[in-house]
Formats: structure tokens, C-alpha cells, sequence
């Protein structure tokens, strides 16, 4: 493993960490800067695995987007989602079951131009510099009957 997926690991831990100690209350720079925790089996092993992310709300859920800080590849916990039929999402002190969807075509477009990065135009760098389709997903909140 190098050094610098080493050191994304640990500081992803610390900062899950954090956002479970702290109820998210520190997880953003700004009132403009939403974070949530993901959490979901691993792919390959099944262990729950957790990260922080920004989000975005809509009427469907949240919104969530995989640019990697602009790596190559879909971050791991992407790909996750794509192998998990529920999530779990802390929003601050909250916890919700969730149902990740995939956006795919047309419906990934609009949702990228016109949500993501009308919303967080900052991200179009991460997108130039990954050189890929930046995958996004809404994660659609799970009755507490279902």
C-alpha cells in the first residue's frame, strides 16, 4: 500500500471517527459545506464500512457523488454502493436506513449539471482531473415500516 492511500486511510478514520464522537457538528467548513456518513458492507468482505462525504438534499434523498478528489477510479466507497441494497446515512445526530440508486443517462446528467454542479461548481476540477465519468447515486430514505 503507499504512503499516500496510508495516510487518505487514516485520515479517513479520524475522521469518521469525529463525525460519530461529534454528531457531524464539525463536519463542515461552512453552513454551505453538507457532510453525511455513509455506511455499508464492504464489497468484498461485508464489514461495514464508513466514510464522510458531501451530500446534497432533494426530494428523492440525498445526493451523493464519487469524484475521488479526482482519482482514476470510483472511490471504494462507491463502489460499495453499487454492491448493497441498504446503507446506512448519519446526517449530524441522525441516522437513516437508505436505499442507494445509481444514477445512470440522462437522469445522472441532470442531476450532475444541474444539481452538483450548480449547487458545488468547485467540484468540476475533481472531474478534469479524474478524466472519467464522475458516478453519482441519491440515497433514498427507507420508511422505518419497510
Amino acid at each position: 500500500m503507499t504512503l499516500k492511500r496510508r495516510m487518505t486511510r487514516i485520515g479517513n478514520h479520524i475522521g469518521v471517527w469525529m463525525y460519530r464522537t461529534l454528531d457531524g457538528r464539525l463536519s463542515s467548513g461552512s453552513k454551505d459545506n453538507t457532510v453525511l456518513m455513509i455506511t455499508a458492507p464492504g464489497r468484498r468482505t461485508g464489514r461495514p464500512r464508513s466514510t464522510c462525504v458531501r451530500y446534497l438534499q432533494t426530494p428523492s434523498g440525498y445526493l451523493v457523488w464519487g469524484t475521488g478528489s479526482g482519482s482514476p477510479a470510483d472511490p471504494d466507497w462507491f463502489q460499495n454502493l453499487r454492491h448493497t441494497e441498504v446503507a446506512e446515512v448519519q446526517v449530524r445526530a441522525e441516522h437513516v436506513r437508505v436505499r442507494p440508486r445509481e444514477l445512470t443517462g440522462a437522469e445522472r446528467q441532470q442531476a450532475w449539471n444541474g444539481v452538483v454542479l450548480a449547487q458545488v461548481p468547485s467540484v468540476r476540477k475533481f472531474e478534469q482531473k479524474a478524466g472519467r465519468t464522475i458516478p453519482v447515486a441519491v440515497l433514498e430514505p427507507i420508511s422505518p415500516s419497510a
